[in-house]
């Protein structure tokens, strides 16, 4: 093998800026509603970083965010540590 392959999925320039951080918020909440098909994570890019939107069920916003915002704040929390190996500051949002 030739000592200058780079082995990548695709090149820097053509990465989404925090995929990392919406695959993982998408699939936790997925996991966590009645209703995965009505889960929807959208990025919007803020400042320096990115803002995840989740759309969901109206019958399932309760479990998104739980008792006391528990389960959003534990969700924030993976998002953040999951933009961070991507380098990006990551926020998480519920849209009502």
């Amino acid at each position: 093998m030739s000592e200058d392959f780079v082995d990548e999925i695709g090149a820097p320039g053509n990465r989404i800026e925090g995929g990392t951080a919406k695959a993982v918020v998408e699939y936790v909440a997925r996991s966590i509603v009645d209703t995965p098909d009505a889960v929807d994570v959208s990025v919007k890019e803020r400042g320096a970083g990115i803002e995840l939107l989740i759309a969901a069920d109206p019958d399932d916003m309760g479990r998104l965010i739980g008792k006391r915002g528990r389960v959003i704040q534990a969700v924030r929390q993976v998002a953040r540590a999951a933009g961070a190996a991507d380098g990006v500051a990551t926020s998480v949002d519920v849209l009502e």
